[in-house]
């Protein structure tokens, strides 16, 4: 448990689309989701998804990007859409235990988003 395996990162261009994949080991969690890193500024949470479903954005993404789970394949999506210059960072992958106890990080994968 607890091995966070992201792909789908890459250059993509100002009002281009992306999509986030993130794979995790063992059972289920209570929650998982994406938190992203700007070079110079601290990480944030840009969208979760709790095992009962919930969701939960950050505002400079609603309406733009659309977070998903496979429970079936312990894999979370993020679907991003009309990405901004101001989107680009590392994006990371996050997952708390059910127990609560334990939370895990992916190794991050880089989004610039640029001309």
């Amino acid at each position: 448990q607890g091995q966070l395996v992201e792909s789908g990162g890459g250059l993509v261009q100002p009002g281009g689309s992306l999509r986030l994949s993130c794979v995790a080991s063992g059972s289920m969690y209570y929650v998982m989701g994406w938190y992203r890193q700007a070079p110079g500024k601290q990480r944030e949470l840009v969208a979760d998804i709790r095992s009962t479903g919930d969701k939960n954005y950050a505002d400079s993404v609603k309406g733009r990007f659309t977070i998903s789970a496979d429970n079936a394949k312990n894999t979370v999506y993020l679907h991003m859409n009309s990405l901004k210059p101001e989107d680009t960072a590392v994006y990371y992958c996050n997952a708390t235990s059910c127990s609560l106890l334990y939370v895990y990080w992916g190794q991050g994968t880089q989004v610039p988003v640029s001309s």
